[in-house]
């Protein structure tokens, strides 16, 4: 559907964006994840053709956004992270300039303008003043506008940004909505919006596209698989002991858990992390002290985020120290 190929934004000696290239599948939910400035608006202008590039191509389901800007927009709808909004309309007004603006025209404006509000929620507010408007309904007029044309791709930048808890949980679940029928792509700052609404992860980090996959797939990037944390109602001298039986084993700590109880982190040289477990199962079963729990030690996506972009940045500072040596 879309094909990024070495995408670079240069403003003077500064690059917003750094050859990135990816490629956007149908009928998937994508996210671009990164810290504010990492790029995720400038790269998302440059998708569609809001932006000149420095270098590189885009290509919406195989037209050129600059050499074919009007046939690939129409497979676009673009919510930009202001919504670009006419205070003095109201959102049935703004809708049909919009369409008409988008070439629609005769009954098909007003058909699709219905259809934009009623999948959006805002038909009850079809008739007032958009200043009107709380923020999150003025979010929903935005990407209606989006949905007009009825775009194979809905681009959106930021769309949560400044709504309260309400607001945002509604948007999300809209966002979700239009994933069964769209391809969808949002960029956003904030982990746990990706994380609820994305089944396809970009994370971007000083114009860099440093990691592309599923969340899944992504935390195992971070998952140690030769480590265990368990709880246990033994002392720690009584923990060494019963541990002493599980061979391989490469290093032990311990740190009191709730109610008085002892939790202990294990590392192993063993490459699966079932043996270690059935391991350590039955040396505490040929024991008297309990096992109360045992889990797979695992990053989540806010421990990957941060291991990710840390690791970038000391590889761009590296790279920035090589080249003033």
């Amino acid at each position: 559907m879309i094909t990024v190929e070495h995408l670079t934004k240069r403003y003077g000696d500064f690059t917003a964006v750094n050859d990135l290239s990816f490629e956007i599948e149908d009928g998937h939910v994508y996210g671009f994840l990164g810290s504010n400035g990492a790029g995720k608006s400038t790269t998302m202008n440059m998708m569609t053709g809001c932006l000149s590039v420095t270098d590189g191509h885009v290509s919406i389901d195989g037209h050129d956004i600059f050499k074919e800007p009007k046939e690939a927009k129409k497979l676009i709808g673009y919510l930009p992270e202001i919504p670009p909004l006419y205070m003095n309309d109201t959102p049935l007004e703004y809708l049909k300039f919009v369409a008409e603006a988008k070439g629609l025209k005769g009954t098909e404006v007003i058909r699709q303008a219905e259809d934009a509000m009623e999948r959006t929620g805002i038909t009850a507010m079809k008739d007032r003043r958009i200043a009107a408007l709380s923020k999150g309904y003025k979010q929903r007029v935005g990407i209606a506008q989006a949905l007009l044309g009825n775009p194979k791709v809905i681009i959106l930048d930021e769309p949560t940004v400044g709504l309260d808890p309400i607001q945002i949980i509604d948007i999300r679940n809209l966002i979700k909505d239009l994933g069964q029928t769209h391809t969808v792509i949002l960029s956003s700052h904030i982990l746990s919006e990706v994380q609820a609404i994305c089944d396809r992860i970009l994370i971007i980090s000083h114009g860099r596209l440093i990691a592309f996959d599923t969340p899944d797939n992504l935390e195992k990037l971070l998952t140690a698989p030769n480590e265990v944390s368990i709880t246990t109602d033994a002392s720690p001298e009584e923990a060494k002991e019963i541990l002493s039986k599980v061979e391989a084993l490469e290093e032990v700590s311990f740190e009191d858990a709730d109610s008085g109880y002892l939790r202990a982190n294990i590392r192993t040289k063993l490459d699966n992390i079932y043996e270690l477990s059935a391991a350590i199962f039955t040396a505490f079963a040929g024991s008297s002290n309990k096992l109360l729990e045992m889990n797979l030690k695992k990053a989540d996506l806010e421990e990957i985020f941060i291991g990710l972009t840390e690791n970038d940045g000391k590889t761009v500072e590296n790279d920035e120290q090589k080249e003033d040596m």
